[in-house]
């Protein structure tokens, strides 16, 4: 069961944004900070700004919605690519193609790459699925679609890359239809939710003891899939707004990482230990990584495997 409080944003993000929220508001009434743990509520019929204390002082719920006053707090919180893609909504069959395309590609590489980094991080994950690889598949082909059920290590390590990295880590926004209690939580119709898939997969309650840590066996033998059916991993999100393209999406990553761990031995960069990996994020609609990946790699299959069609 996943805690209330992971339904939103993580303090640490936002926290210099709902304190500019809070400082420039008319009526005086304080945002509440990072460190609070608190729900933030902006009501269309009152247009005011409430804060309530919560339970948790690094995780806090935000929950706003625009009040049609011409505020430019909402602005402010939501920030400038969000408000774009809003923009962009009424014009929306113009833009379906783009949307298919761009997003498709760029979440399916950043999922990649942070899985590639994580398994350079850490080699003894990166040497079983090496070694499961040659096992099922053998060295005289490539890894084809059809594998995949056959490779349940490396199943795992794509759920826990996704699990540490969501390459959209507040998922789609929703949007309440009518007023709600929840968790003791009054939300009112109108109010903009955002599912913070990112401070879920990195709780100590669901996880256990070491949640940042990159272990793919958590997954080897358990049910848990990222198909929106099991609220502790929603990389895709859950319901009728889910990702309608995780079928294409997750065979995608999962054929293309099987082939770069099976095809090639990888290594960091000469003078590069796995400890000055950085795995700093960069934060925004997407969250990948600051810094690019670098490594090398050495064909590790026979040469006419590499050879175009």
């Amino acid at each position: 069961e996943v805690d209330l409080e992971h339904v939103l944003v993580r303090g640490a993000e936002l926290g210099e944004r709902l304190q500019q929220v809070g400082t420039n508001s008319r009526r005086g009434r304080r945002a509440c900070s990072a460190e609070d743990g608190c729900v933030l509520l902006r009501c269309r019929h009152g247009g005011t700004c409430a804060c309530a204390a919560g339970t948790r002082k690094k995780d806090m719920l935000l929950l706003a919605c625009f009040m049609g006053t011409g505020d430019a707090r909402a602005d402010d919180m939501l920030g400038p690519a969000a408000l774009d893609h809003a923009a962009r909504q009424p014009a929306y069959g113009g833009n379906v193609a783009e949307d298919l395309i761009v997003g498709g590609t760029d979440t399916s590489s950043v999922t990649i790459e942070w899985a590639m980094s994580e398994l350079l991080r850490n080699p003894d994950a990166l040497a079983k699925a090496t070694e499961e690889l040659d096992r099922v598949i053998g060295r005289e082909r490539l890894v084809t679609e059809g594998d995949i059920p056959n490779l349940p290590y490396m199943e795992a390590v794509v759920k826990e890359a996704m699990r540490l990295h969501p390459v959209t880590p507040l998922l789609a926004p929703r949007l309440s239809r009518e007023d709600a209690s929840m968790g003791g939580y009054d939300v009112p119709a109108g109010t903009l939710v955002f599912v913070n898939v990112w401070a879920i997969g990195r709780d100590p309650a669901v996880w256990g003891d070491a949640p940042s840590e990159f272990r793919p066996e958590r997954f080897v033998g358990s049910s848990l899939d990222v198909k929106g059916q099991d609220f502790e991993l929603l990389p895709f999100g859950s319901g009728r707004r889910m990702c309608p393209g995780i079928g294409l999406g997750l065979k995608m990553v999962q054929l293309i990482l099987a082939n770069l761990v099976h095809g090639f031995a990888w290594r960091l960069p000469d003078g590069m230990v796995k400890e000055e990996l950085s795995m700093e994020e960069k934060f925004g609609l997407s969250m990948p990584r600051m810094v690019p990946l670098e490594a090398v790699p050495e064909p590790r299959l026979p040469a006419h495997l590499y050879a175009g069609p």
